[in-house]
């Protein structure tokens, strides 16, 4: 073989089995287009039409001793692959015990063939050595903070930062959070410097609010945004646009960590304890660790911002891994706890509105909006039996009973089922009591109890962004919140005792974290009235000190052994092979190896047939722990299984499924 006439081919196929490079010789025809980073189509006995995948590698030797195929045919010049992704990909899906491939469906997006010939004849046309024009900004103050962040982000460090609170004026008065200004300077501040910025948010809320916070201060054509809600073109042209050597802001949600950046020198997530940043599908590396992960690869500047700091934030802050940063000087909202809730007569008390927060709110709707959190969109989410007081339960599928809207019939909030004709399995009864109001609900009792104002609902169905500064009524769920301009003259927190019962590890973080983020919409000086929950939650939250209840918490699971003190795996499948896989984890503790247990459907009660195991250990651990389960789950899948008794013909074979760090795990 000559030198470099080897390509190493990582091909696009969810098999764990096929997840590592396979080595084609490059004929000679294709010598100057088989280019590490290029899509490639090779030979493959079982398709037809070959392959897909992408050369990672080109080299003068293979690994395989054997004869070698020809790769078949390079479907596009571009190089959409960068070797700092496929380093990234590789090292994060071997901490997850995950495929590369589930990673590199995020960072490389889908082809789009018109855009990407034009994206090439236009750089032929160019020509190659035209050098990339030099950034015509310089960078400002980050406005709020001591100079130690600019030296920080300059020295390329790790950064917790607490966010500012309040509302600002942006491009033709539009309001911005001040946390989405402080991204944009930062990120200014490195751009202006010639390098590269990624700047990764929840939602396209948050995506709108950085938009607005960067386009007065950067040119639009250096402001590449990538999320999910973008039409496939638009995505794969801002995608290209990002491999080009010139420094950009990239903005986007939790794939765009994954995006291709020229000299990258800053990486910050918004509000990294929000479950968005967590990914649905295998191998689920959630966006801070893919952060975390880049950040050691590439010596770029990281900052964690939020409100409230997460308890994973929290544990790297300890460990000194990472440097807490706080404004100059600290601000905080005017926060009143209430937590008996007194709620008087008449209005307030249909409402469930204690009578000092009804005082608050009546007082400043007279100025302004009020912003109003409830935890459930919908009428009444949750039904109960009058006469026993059990849960109201559908018939079909067992699952919860709600009205979604004034006068509808009510219906199961999992398979859509009316309950006409409903008759409760404890008592016999027939009569419904609403157990929780939503959002419907409680503007229709907020409308009553204030006839002349407008009343707004924000919620999953009824999107609002942005509100004007005039008297209003703004009732929305948790995460829905819209931007006042000005801010709001009050904020009323209603349900949090309900909130605070839901089933979870996270679910104190969680309220704090909401509370907080809808706290950070209240115009400077306003109230913001937190009903129905005391203790340390209650008065962190109140001298909005949330770093000090993280830290807390974290020493709460330490004692425990919880996330984030420990890792978790999680092993499903059937009860025989877990069983095998579990004997193969030797030198754990007895205690870290929890199960299996059958699992159960939550909505039906029923079992699934398959058994579930956990797995705790800790960080040192991880990469043994890893590697020993992605070679059961290996070895799994190229095993030769007789069908089970009763399968049907054309079933899928059972599989063995791993996922680290699981967010919903419940011990």
């Amino acid at each position: 073989m000559t030198s470099a006439s080897i390509a190493r081919v990582l091909i696009d196929s969810p098999l764990p089995q096929l997840d590592h490079p396979f080595d084609f010789r490059i004929p000679p025809e294709l010598a100057d287009v088989a280019l590490p980073g290029v899509r490639v189509v090779v030979p493959w006995r079982s398709l037809k039409n070959g392959a897909a995948g992408y050369i990672v590698e080109v080299t003068s030797a293979a690994e395989f001793t054997g004869k070698l195929s020809d790769l078949g045919e390079v479907v596009s010049p571009a190089r959409v692959l960068t070797p700092e992704v496929w380093a990234l990909a590789r090292r994060a899906a071997d901490r997850a015990a995950g495929s590369a491939n589930g990673i590199l469906r995020l960072a490389v997006p889908g082809r789009q063939v018109r855009v990407e010939r034009a994206w090439i004849a236009e750089h032929e046309e160019q020509g190659a050595d035209v050098a990339p024009p030099a950034p015509q900004v310089s960078a400002v103050p980050i406005t709020g903070y001591p100079d130690a962040l600019a030296e920080a982000l300059a020295a390329h460090e790790r950064i917790a930062l607490d966010a500012l609170p309040g509302v600002l004026p942006g491009p033709q008065e539009a309001p911005v959070g001040r946390w989405a200004i402080t991204l944009a300077e930062a990120a200014l501040d490195r751009y202006a410097a010639g390098e590269s910025a990624i700047l990764v948010v929840p939602d396209y809320r948050d995506l709108d609010q950085l938009l607005l916070a960067l386009e007065e201060r950067v040119p639009i054509v250096d402001i590449l945004r990538m999320d999910a809600k973008q039409p496939n073109p638009d995505r794969y042209r801002a995608f290209l646009a990002a491999l080009e050597p010139r420094p950009r802001i990239i903005i986007g949600n939790r794939s765009a960590v994954y995006a291709p950046a020229h000299n990258l020198g800053l990486i910050a997530l918004w509000n990294d304890g929000d479950p968005l940043h967590a990914e649905p599908l295998a191998p689920y590396v959630h966006a801070r660790d893919a952060a975390l992960i880049r950040q050691e690869q590439s010596g770029a500047a990281l900052v964690f911002a939020a409100h409230s700091r997460s308890v994973e934030t929290q544990r790297l802050v300890e460990m000194g891994f990472i440097r807490p940063l706080d404004p100059q000087p600290r601000q905080r909202p005017k926060i009143i706890v209430t937590e008996q809730q007194d709620q008087g007569e008449g209005p307030a008390a249909a409402a469930r509105i204690p009578s000092a927060a009804w005082k608050a709110i009546a007082d400043s709707v007279r100025e302004g909006p009020v912003l109003v959190q409830v935890s459930r969109p919908g009428y009444a989410p949750m039904l109960s039996c009058k006469r026993c007081g059990d849960a109201a339960r559908c018939t079909a599928c067992h699952g919860p009973l709600g009205i979604p809207s004034r006068g509808a019939t009510p219906a199961c909030a999992l398979c859509g089922h009316l309950a006409a004709g409903w008759v409760c399995a404890t008592c016999e009864g027939t009569e419904f009591r609403l157990v929780t109001r939503g959002t419907g609900r409680t503007a229709e009792e907020l409308g009553r109890a204030f006839p002349a104002t407008t009343v707004i609902v924000a919620d999953g169905e009824k999107t609002v962004l942005t509100v004007p500064d005039r008297p209003a009524l703004i009732v929305a769920t948790r995460g829905a919140e819209p931007i006042a301009h000005g801010g709001y003259r009050a904020v009323l927190l209603l349900d949090g005792d309900r909130m605070l019962a839901a089933e979870s590890l996270t679910i104190a973080s969680d309220c704090l974290r909401w509370w907080s983020h809808a706290a950070a919409l209240a115009a400077p000086g306003a109230q913001v009235l937190l009903v129905g929950v005391g203790g340390e939650l209650a008065r962190a939250f109140a001298t909005w000190n949330q770093a000090e209840f993280a830290s807390a918490e974290l020493n709460d699971r330490r004692a425990l052994r919880f996330p984030p003190a420990v890792r978790l795996a999680t092993i499903t499948g059937q009860t025989d092979a877990i069983g095998e896989v579990l004997t193969s984890l030797e030198g754990l503790p007895a205690g870290d190896i929890l199960g299996p247990v059958p699992v159960i459907l939550e909505e039906t009660g029923r079992p699934t047939g398959e058994s579930r195991a956990v797995v705790r250990f800790d960080y040192a651990a991880g990469a043994r722990v890893a590697k020993e389960l992605r070679a059961a789950v290996i070895e799994y899948a190229t095993k030769r299984r007789a069908p089970r008794a009763g399968a049907r013909p054309g079933r899928a074979a059972p599989t063995l499924k791993v996922r680290f760090d699981d967010p919903e795990i419940r011990l």
